[in-house]
């Protein structure tokens, strides 16, 4: 129905051209007059809807339909046009502000229509005389500015109707963000902040007290649609969702209203976001107490937070503990007593005086027969007594905004006009001229309060957050308990006093109001499959990951040198491992290698003292005593595997192993090739021995030996080893290890080494059935047997060992081929040394004693 009101009238608008006796331009429908209005040399407009509806007019497209009767009238609208009076009147008897120049102004009700909305703006700039004899149907426009439209709808539609002729339109109250697009509304300008502030200061507030799954109502128009667009944008940046967001608009069904009730309670959120006007509210709360809906913490925008007559009408308690954003408080001086002083209306005879007298009293003037019940008003009802919504000023805030509009618009004059002691011209200016001054015009108020407008035509956004509170007498009163400043860095916008918050239901306790939650540190949150993001589940962190926060979307990997704790909620320093000296396997194989030393010098001092025996000589003494020092420094090179690998130990370890390892097997072998050598030595005709005598035994050791230092030379040259963290093994230590470096070149010292034990095991083997007193080869046989198989078994013993077992199983292979080589060859020796002294002559060794 608006939308045909909103055609018929615009074509009622109209400016025709006929052509009799010269030109004319016919006004199209009956003329309106301003409700309020006062002459003078430039006049400001007003556009205020003075009512809240009107009476439904048939249309039959055949008449011309009936101009809209108009009800309900509004004593916020009717305080919105005092205050725009008060702000004229002061202006005009000011002698700093306009000298000389009187502002006049024209006053209309809207009827809250948008068509008529614009029918009044059109009248306010094209005047309102039924014709007009003009050669080109033109004339200047009648106002300077328009004041007005309360509401973002209809101030959408003035503003595209005046912005051609750039008339400035300023809101007071319209907070459409869609206004601040200055490509569809060139000449609108506004006193009050742009939602799109608001809408992020709400969900900065929301998100402050942890409320991450709301649902939203909002009245379905343009203030609205787009103020929801703009919070719903802000909120997912913040990362706060909407379980649901409805529509709602005072002219719904029954059906409609009844699907956003059920969509309500079936919702697991208990905040509600109203982006809402006062009236909407109104029939909500009739419908929630209907439904027996109480308990939610509503979030409301300055369109209803502040308003005390919808405070009153909530007798339920609904909306108790509501919390929401409103214009800060502001006084401008006389205003109040302005507004409340309304006989200059009646003395004006003003007809609108007689509707808001009756209403305001609830009396009638003229009384028909048949009205029994009636109060004829006497015209001396005193104003004093009344409390209701035209004496309550709560809305102090947007009656300034009026006030400041007026003012802008004043100072604009002044210095358009050059006004020092006076004025030197009376003249209105141009309407262009005067938009692009008015744009930047900066002042103060008499209240210190600074007023300009931003490149959007926006002022600066303040709010203060409101709270209801229930008194005593169980009424609502509205508690300031923060601020909100968009001026201010993004970390000091938003001051709350907590301490001084009541919730729904009267609570002192901040309610619940989330999807999923809160996930602790040591998880984060992982998305639940087609939900929201608000919705999640909390996975714990992987090993060697963290999230030391609430809340955490991933989990951090920790450095390299660390680890997650038990919570995974800290990275830790991984343990350091190695094989040290005071452990217990470190202990022990330090100990054993020290026995093995000392066993080996015992040897070597037994074998000293008995040199001279027959059993000591006829073993080749020399290579013996060079076998025992091999043997002693193989124990001792085990060492040096333990404690902690720097660049030394390293080197040192593997060369110190590879070298005394030949020089032990090289020795050996010249043991094997002498007993071989020297059964050959005893055949008739044989003179083998002089080839391989005591100097080619030493050659052929010191040969065999200068082989593998070159090897380690070439390997410490070319990739040395080198200490190295390890890792991959264990994830949660620290392996400190000796990197071989060159693979090539440690298997390449193994290697040699075992080539040379395969060869000195193949000789004792062929020699082990010799002719021999006590068996050399035999016991070279069994020492070989030993020491290849120790280290067969060393190598995928030491490629599976992990960390410091990989040390430990090199120096037991170490170890127990040095024992088995000292035990094996010596052994038997020292048994015959020590205990069978009997058996250590010349006759025994030769084999010249007969056998028991």
């Amino acid at each position: 129905m608006e939308s045909i009101f909103t055609l018929l009238h615009v074509v009622m608008g109209i400016i025709n051209f006929s052509s009799t006796n010269g030109t004319f331009c016919n006004l199209q429908g009956e003329p309106v007059n301003p409700q309020l209005s006062k002459d003078g040399d430039i006049f400001i407009g007003g556009i205020f809807p003075f009512h809240s509806s009107w009476d439904m007019t048939d249309v039959s497209y055949i008449l011309k339909p009936s101009p809209l009767t108009c009800v309900s009238l509004d004593f916020r609208a009717f305080q919105f046009s005092q205050s725009l009076i008060f702000a004229i009147e002061e202006i005009n008897n000011s002698s700093s502000l306009l000298p000389g120049v009187s502002l006049g102004y024209k006053i209309y009700d809207t009827c809250s229509s948008t068509a008529m909305g614009v029918r009044m703006a059109m009248a306010l700039v094209n005047g309102n005389d039924n014709s007009i004899l003009d050669e080109h149907c033109t004339k200047p426009a009648q106002v300077q500015a328009i004041i007005g439209e309360t509401y973002s709808s209809a101030s959408m539609a003035i503003a595209k109707s005046v912005g051609p002729f750039s008339i400035p339109l300023i809101s007071h109250y319209a907070t459409c963000e869609c206004l601040s697009d200055k490509r569809k509304y060139p000449s609108f300008l506004r006193t009050i902040p742009s939602d799109y502030h608001q809408s992020r200061a709400l969900a900065e507030m929301i998100k402050h007290f942890g409320w991450t799954w709301v649902g939203a109502i909002r009245r379905d128009d343009d203030y609205g649609n787009s103020g929801m667009a703009a919070f719903t944008e802000a909120a997912e940046q913040l990362g706060i969702c909407l379980e649901y967001s409805l529509t709602f608009f005072t002219t719904y069904s029954q059906d409609k209203v009844l699907r956003i009730i059920q969509q309500i309670k079936s919702s697991t959120s208990r905040v509600i976001v109203g982006f809402l006007g006062h009236w909407d509210l109104e029939i909500l709360l009739n419908v929630f107490y209907e439904h027996n809906i109480t308990g939610y913490q509503w979030v409301g925008t300055e369109g209803w937070i502040s308003d005390s007559g919808l405070a009153t009408r909530d007798k339920h308690k609904i909306l108790q503990g509501a919390i929401g954003l409103a214009i800060p408080k502001t006084t401008v001086t006389g205003l109040k007593e302005f507004i409340l002083d309304i006989y200059p209306l009646k003395s004006a005879g003003s007809a609108i005086f007689t509707e808001f007298w009756e209403t305001l009293f609830h009396c009638k003037y003229t009384v028909q027969n048949n009205s029994k019940h009636t109060t004829v008003c006497t015209g001396q009802e005193k104003l004093s007594e009344m409390d209701n919504e035209f004496t309550d000023m709560s809305l102090m805030p947007i009656f300034s905004n009026v006030y400041k509009a007026v003012y802008a618009i004043a100072h604009t004059l002044h210095k358009l006009l050059g006004c020092l002691q006076t004025c030197p011209t009376q003249k209105q200016p141009d309407p262009l001229t005067f938009l692009e001054h008015l744009k930047r015009v900066r002042f103060k108020t008499k209240e210190g309060e600074e007023i300009y407008f931003d490149e959007n035509g926006d002022p600066a956004a303040k709010y203060e957050i409101i709270n209801w509170q229930t008194t005593n007498d169980q009424q609502h009163q509205f508690v300031t308990v923060g601020l909100y400043d968009s001026s201010f860095p993004a970390h000091d916008r938003l001051v709350v006093k907590r301490a001084s918050l009541v919730w729904a239901q009267n609570s002192n306790q901040v309610p619940v109001s989330v999807c999923s939650e809160s996930c602790p540190p040591g998880t984060r949150k992982a998305v639940q499959k087609g939900k929201p993001i608000c919705c999640f589940d909390c996975i714990p962190c992987a090993e060697g990951e963290i999230s030391n926060k609430t809340d955490s979307i991933k989990c951090e990997q920790c450095y390299q040198d660390f680890w997650s704790n038990q919570h995974r909620n800290e990275c830790v320093k991984k343990e350091i491992e190695f094989l040290s000296y005071e452990e217990t396997m470190g202990i022990l194989l330090t100990v054993v290698s020290i026995i093995g030393t000392f066993l080996t010098i015992i040897i070597a001092i037994i074998f000293f003292r008995h040199k001279n025996t027959p059993i000591v000589k006829a073993n080749n003494s020399e290579l013996s005593f060079l076998l025992l020092f091999s043997l002693a420094l193989c124990f001792l090179c085990s060492l040096t595997f333990i404690g902690q690998p720097s660049e030394w130990s390293c080197m040192l370890r593997h060369t110190v192993f590879g070298i005394t390892f030949v020089l032990c097997i090289s020795c050996v072998l010249g043991k094997t090739i002498v007993v071989l050598m020297a059964f050959r030595a005893t055949l008739p005709g044989s003179n083998v021995m002089k080839w391989f005598g005591p100097p080619q035994q030493r050659l052929s050791v010191l040969a065999f030996t200068l082989i593998q230092v070159l090897i380690c030379i070439l390997w410490l040259t070319t990739s040395p080893p080198f200490p190295f963290k390890n890792l991959k093994h264990y994830k949660e230590k620290i392996i400190l290890e000796c990197h071989l470096g060159s693979t090539i070149g440690f298997w390449a010292v193994l290697g040699y080494i075992g080539l040379l034990a395969l060869l000195c095991f193949i000789l004792a083997f062929l020699a082990r059935k010799l002719p021999d007193k006590f068996n050399e080869a035999k016991f070279i046989t069994f020492s070989m047997l030993i020491f290849c198989a120790v280290w067969i078994t060393f190598i995928p013993a030491y490629v599976s060992s992990p960390g410091k077992f990989t040390v430990a199983v090199e120096i037991f292979a170490i170890l127990a081929s040095s024992f088995g080589l000292l035990f094996c060859i010596f052994l038997p020796k020292c048994y015959v040394i020590i205990l069978k002294p009997e058996n250590n002559t010349k006759k025994q060794i030769m084999g010249k004693v007969p056998v028991k």
